[in-house]
């Protein structure tokens, strides 16, 4: 069969099939025209890769189980190879899982001690910890956030150049965003990332799309590493609040990337990003600019649920491969 009769086989696209040729899970032959000819087999190994995507496994880690099923198994992890690529990925999370429960014990007892601080001892009545402050998981968005609907305002942001513009980051540097490294950049610009003991604007809950940034912050902090073994070259954040304010954010959620300072909005002026007000501040509304070679190859717009977008993020860069 053809690659246009294995991707509709397997709902896939032509690209991801590309891909996965150039990872050399797929080894199609050559007819004498020069079209890819795939053999029956080819949709049995599509389905396990986007099966074991789908649980985690990057397609870079699939081969041993291609392998287990061109040795006659019955299932592709029915080897001792396979199961050691599960063992891997179980460690890996594991890892993760500790350093972020690491990390919210050490938060929680800071912020327990700087609520009991804000407790004045003269008043008795007052010395019980304030639930909604002391204990409240800040990684976690509201129960029920209002979706944001579509309104355009990002349909015609593929194909623009970003401008000459360098913006101070949490990294102490600069970044000059006509100058970003080879290949794709993840740019995810949001509205404001909430502090613990700050209030938020009026209203924030309310206003679709705004609340959310933390919870989606943290998934591209999951997600790094997967990200970059995904092709991007580099994931970065991008707001309107100031790096000092940005810094703690970056520290308090131990972000591996640098976030960028807008605070004069001129990226949205440059290129038309959408905006909206709040408290007396306009803000970034929330969007994820995929940028290749400083032009924008795709922009994700609404986002929604914030938390789970950079697995979003993941999935389109896995299914959509760069062209070569």
């Amino acid at each position: 069969m053809r690659i246009g009769d294995l991707a509709r086989k397997t709902g896939t696209t032509r690209k991801a099939l590309r891909y996965y040729e150039q990872l050399g899970l797929l080894a199609p032959a050559r007819s004498g025209n020069g079209y890819r000819e795939y053999p029956d087999e080819a949709v049995r190994a599509v389905e396990v890769i986007r099966s074991l995507q789908e649980a985690g496994i990057p397609a870079q880690q699939c081969r041993p189980f291609l392998d287990c099923l061109d040795a006659g198994h019955q299932h592709p992890d029915d080897c001792v190879s396979s199961m050691a690529v599960y063992r891997s990925a179980i460690t890996e999370i594991t890892r993760r899982i500790d350093g972020l429960e690491a990390i919210r014990h050490a938060l929680t007892e800071r912020l327990e001690t700087a609520a009991e601080r804000a407790i004045s001892p003269a008043s008795p009545a007052r010395r019980q910890p304030r639930m909604d402050s002391a204990m409240h998981d800040y990684t976690e968005p509201p129960a029920s956030l209002p979706e944001p609907q579509d309104d355009g305002a990002a349909s015609h942001l593929p194909g623009l150049r970003l401008p000459a513009l360098r913006l101070p980051g949490t990294h102490g540097g600069t970044v000059a965003l006509s100058a970003l490294p080879a290949g794709r950049t993840v740019l995810y610009i949001y509205p404001l990332t909430r502090r613990p003991g700050v209030d938020l604007p009026d209203g924030w809950a309310a206003i679709p799309g705004a609340s959310g940034c933390t919870p989606e912050s943290c998934g591209f902090r999951d997600h790094h590493a997967e990200l970059l073994d995904a092709g991007a070259s580099a994931v970065l954040g991008l707001s309107s609040q100031d790096t000092g304010y940005q810094a703690e954010v970056a520290e308090r959620l131990a972000l591996p990337f640098a976030v960028l300072s807008d605070p004069g909005l001129q990226l949205a002026g440059a290129l038309g990003l959408p905006t909206f007000t709040a408290g007396g501040q306009r803000l970034y509304k929330r969007l994820t600019l995929i940028v290749t070679g400083g032009m924008i190859e795709h922009a994700f717009y609404p986002i929604f649920p914030p938390g789970q977008h950079a697995q979003q993020v993941l999935s389109w860069l896995t299914q959509t491969p760069a062209d070569t």
